[in-house]
């Protein structure tokens, strides 16, 4: 039995409101890069070696971000997202803040203060790796007003199309489990963050038991109120809280290409250790350079200008053979845009 509703709407009407988020987000990343004057002078160092996008080709992947998603809620398998600016007060404070913050981001950006969180006293036990300004954030992943406008910070950076490169891995998952009963089934997304994927996962399969998980609790509060899920628990992915094969799948979404080589393969293992026979990963992440060689060049500034440590040897990585490794062979793979998705099956 297929317990999951039907989504289907009309595309044009998924279409108009992609229009207004792509529009609202894209003005925002140019206001608070204008204001900041973010990306006037090269980091030092900084030589990208890969050739220039063709002309149109940025941005005719950047719709097809948006294009895919509305087929897929086309088509019913998952429900419109409604995660653009729909409150007007709230769209207008974000924004606002965000622009505000862009100037201190780049003044941390100028002076390469990646660690500058490190010098704060935050409590609890949190490794060397994890304590770092990625993306040269405010806060880091410490404080309250990170959590909350993180999701804010990625919708500017990638002109509105952060939710829905995201949903290729919902895409992938949706696709396995469309004629499976989702009653009873556990979902864990790993490294939950401010919850935005949490929210998705909830709309999608609103009859399956989830759990989120991430090690900053301020970014757990924040998932709690976006995504209404109670099941959140404080656990890094390299040890995680759950019990052998005790989860019918997993989420991890962006995760990996913050995380150093040895703990990227602990958390493979990990992820590996709480499936059942026969789980699933929904993995997304980075497009790496192997996947899309005309968007390598981007793929170069990305670590330069947003302060990611471990980005070149993600970039790297053959990630079917690491989780390969792990006892999970990859079933599925998706790319849009800057993004790829692999659904990983565990045998």
């Amino acid at each position: 039995m297929n317990s999951k509703p039907a989504f289907a709407i009309d595309r044009s009407v998924q279409a108009i409101a992609d229009t207004f988020k792509a529009a609202w987000w894209g003005a925002a990343g140019l206001a608070a890069r204008s204001l900041a004057n973010t990306g006037r002078t090269a980091p030092a160092g900084f030589a990208p070696t890969a050739d220039p996008a063709p002309e149109g080709f940025v941005r005719r992947a950047w719709q097809e971000a948006f294009e895919k998603d509305r087929q897929d809620v086309a088509s019913g398998l998952y429900p419109p997202a409604n995660d653009g600016p729909a409150n007007p007060a709230k769209a207008i404070a974000d924004f606002l803040d965000l622009v505000s913050d862009a100037r201190v981001v780049e003044q941390r950006r100028a002076r390469g203060g990646g660690a500058d969180i490190r010098q704060e006293e935050l409590g609890g036990a949190y490794p060397p790796y994890y304590r770092q300004n990625f993306h040269y954030q405010t806060g880091g992943w410490f404080t309250e007003d990170s959590a909350r406008r993180y999701e804010a910070q990625v919708e500017a950076l990638f002109a509105g199309a952060a939710g829905a490169m995201r949903r290729r891995a919902l895409s992938l998952l949706a696709s396995a489990w469309r004629e499976r009963d989702h009653r009873d089934l556990k979902l864990a997304d790993i490294a939950c963050g401010s919850g935005a994927f949490l929210k998705d996962l909830k709309r999608t399969f609103p009859r399956a038991r989830l759990f989120g998980c991430d090690l900053s609790e301020v970014y757990l509060r924040e998932a709690r109120r976006a995504s209404g899920i109670a099941d959140l628990v404080q656990a890094s992915a390299e040890r995680l809280p759950f019990a052998n094969e005790s989860l019918d799948a997993i989420s991890c979404i962006f995760l990996f290409h913050e995380l150093p080589r040895k703990v990227r393969r602990d958390v493979a293992v990990e992820l590996a250790r709480v499936l059942k026979p026969g789980g699933l990963v929904a993995f997304a992440d980075s497009l790496q350079p192997v996947d899309e060689p005309r968007l390598e060049r981007l793929l170069q500034v990305f670590p330069a200008y947003f302060h990611e440590p471990y980005y070149a040897d993600y970039a790297a990585t053959d990630l079917p053979g690491l989780f390969a490794e792990a006892g999970l062979e990859a079933r599925a793979h998706d790319e849009v845009f800057l993004t790829k998705a692999i659904l990983f099956e565990k045998a």
